[in-house]
């Protein structure tokens, strides 16, 4: 539980405080961070080869995600940090859980569903606004 409460103050610390510094583009930060949290598991995972190669691919992945984020559409950001929450959950699955720290897949989990709802509300009301234009 002590770790699903640090990934929402983590997740909401986080939100505040680039909120407040209005200067940095926000989906560089959001894409810089996607980014990071996916090499994470390689850095906590280089003792096994086997495991290292699975999240090196993973991390490549949301790097790209990261990437395309930036550099494209938003979206990619959203669907990465939602789809790195569903890999956290799923970790213990196929990867060695052993290898990380005990509740990290809690902690991480519940920080990337966080961030990918704060940056998912905007686009909601976006859609919203296009669909009532366009119905009346």
């Amino acid at each position: 539980m002590n770790a699903i409460l640090i990934g929402i103050s983590s997740g909401l610390f986080t939100i505040i405080i680039f909120s407040l510094l209005k200067r940095f583009d926000k989906n560089v930060i959001y894409g810089l961070i996607l980014a990071v949290i996916g090499f994470l598991y390689v850095g906590y995972t280089w003792s096994d080869i086997s495991t290292l190669i699975m999240n090196l691919l993973q991390a490549v992945l949301f790097l790209m995600l990261a990437y395309f984020g930036i550099k494209k559409n938003s979206y990619f950001l959203i669907a990465g940090y939602f789809l790195h929450g569903v890999w956290d959950f799923m970790y213990g699955h196929v990867g060695d859980p052993g290898l990380i720290p005990p509740d990290y897949d809690l902690f991480c989990s519940t920080y990337d569903f966080i961030i990918g709802f704060y940056l998912l509300i905007p686009k909601v009301n976006e859609i919203r606004k296009r669909v009532t234009t366009f119905v009346l």
